[in-house]
């Protein structure tokens, strides 16, 4: 049960249609944790928590196809890098100590693949947080301040029809032009390339033709 205003909320009565977001604000971690779980085992939506406001977004279609190209995208670069990774999709990662916890869109580990690898749980107390998250803002805007929280190094934000690189630089998230996950890889051109398409073309052919831009692009490297 979730109380507001001295009012009981049966949890179960909660509907988040499709591309909306629901707010609550004073909310302490033990109730973050019971919504979380309420919420988690009947739906797909998403859930951002820091400083006592949680916020779940349940993804659009739209959303979802662009996030599975992103992640598509960023495995297909992995691979032709010849790099290991984890993915670990929508996990939730959370901190009980910081007051924190979300839910990305997907995430990848990379550099921490290796540690990673065979896991059941994830405990920020002693495993890293993803090196890549993934955030589509159709639905609501990103929550940067969970993710510098928990120290992600790497997030991809995707708004406006457009993929941003943020990094976490001397306490701050810093726009940049180049991906430290995928060094030398023209991520923000693929992006701006194969994105806009997705309104009109199938996803499979997408991804061909994906896989065969990133090996025309490393042989001229």
């Amino acid at each position: 049960m979730l109380t507001v205003s001295a009012c009981p909320i049966d949890l179960r009565k909660i509907e988040l249609p499709a591309g909306r977001t629901l707010t609550l604000r004073d909310i302490d971690w033990p109730e973050f944790e019971r919504i979380s779980s309420a919420f988690g085992e009947r739906s797909r939506s998403r859930l951002a928590y820091v400083n006592g406001r949680l916020e779940l977004r349940m993804p659009s279609p739209e959303h979802e196809k662009v996030k599975r190209f992103i992640a598509i995208a960023v495995e297909i670069w992995l691979d032709a890098l010849n790099l290991d990774w984890e993915p670990y999709g929508s996990t939730t990662f959370k901190r009980e100590d910081i007051g924190a916890g979300i839910e990305p869109d997907d995430c990848f580990y990379v550099q921490n693949a290796a540690r990673m690898t065979g896991l059941r749980r994830v405990d920020l107390q002693v495993d890293p947080p993803p090196d890549l998250a993934i955030e589509v803002d159709i639905t609501s805007p990103t929550r940067l301040e969970a993710y510098a929280q928990l120290g992600v190094p790497e997030l991809w934000r995707y708004r406006d029809g457009t993929v941003e690189i943020w990094q976490w630089c001397e306490g701050q998230y810093r726009q940049h032009t180049e991906s430290s996950v995928l060094p030398e890889m023209p991520v923000l051109e693929g992006m701006a390339l194969f994105l806009p398409r997705l309104a009109s073309e199938s996803m499979s052919g997408l991804k061909r033709e994906f896989r065969d831009w990133v090996r025309d692009r490393l042989t001229s490297i």
